[in-house]
């Protein structure tokens, strides 16, 4: 199998910095505390791939299943996708990071339970809204996708505690830009924010490779470190 494409450096406003050339660097990354009962991404590298957002989120623990039971993954991750508080989201709070924000692409750990007489089938949920001018929270704008693990493998992927996701961002009315912002609000926390390159930045085909085209070719990023992804055997999808 090659070795997948370097995955794009990202410029961190969270004060972690680029790593080596020829290795790849996180968007940004948290220290969960004590108090976070919930899983929370603890790493994430976020970038153009193609016309869709690719994303490689790593939790403190599993995100979803028998482990964290009532206590999954719930998450909110927001793009600000021309870099302008001038159109999205408006919170009421004037200074909040998250205004601005043009996608909510929000995370859940859920149980399904199809039949009384059956255990609840674990999934992940990815649900994205599109965040006009007149949203005044996540929830408020138009829903452009419900994913899960089960019925989208094409979209999301899991191995352990990363989650892999493709969110497209083909929408006529989404905005665009060479830079996006990426903002990340952990309970109880101060938010991260960074930016990364746009899709009218010139490298939205290139640089970013978490997922790879073609069948049997689901690839995984490299971690952090830029070591060498783990080849998949002959007919495995991930």
């Amino acid at each position: 199998m090659k070795r997948l494409p370097t995955l794009l450096a990202c410029s961190l406003l969270v004060g972690a910095t680029a790593s080596a050339a020829g290795r790849s660097a996180s968007t940004f990354r948290y220290k969960p505390s004590p108090d976070d009962e919930r899983p929370v991404i603890v790493d994430a590298t976020i970038g153009p791939q193609g016309s869709d957002f690719a994303m490689r989120l790593k939790f403190n623990k599993d995100p979803f299943g028998e482990e964290c039971k009532q206590r999954c993954a719930n998450i909110t991750l927001f793009l600000d996708t021309d870099s302008s508080v001038q159109s999205g989201l408006h919170l009421a709070a004037d200074k909040a990071p998250e205004n601005g924000a043009d996608l909510a692409v929000v995370i859940q750990g859920v149980r399904e339970y199809k039949r009384q007489d059956a255990p609840p089938e674990m999934t992940l949920r990815v649900k994205v809204r599109q965040l006009g001018s007149d949203a005044t929270s996540a929830d408020a704008g138009e829903l452009l996708a419900d994913l899960n693990n089960r019925q989208d493998p094409e979209r999301i992927q899991t191995d352990g505690t990363t989650v892999y996701l493709l969110v497209d961002a083909t929408s006529a009315l989404l905005p665009s830009a060479r830079k996006v912002r990426v903002i990340y609000h952990p309970p109880g926390g101060k938010a991260l924010t960074a930016s990364i390159n746009g899709m009218a930045g010139g490298s939205s085909g290139r640089g970013v490779q978490i997922f790879k085209r073609g069948s049997g070719n689901w690839g995984r990023a490299p971690d952090a470190e830029g070591k060498k992804p783990r080849a998949n055997p002959p007919g495995d999808n991930g």
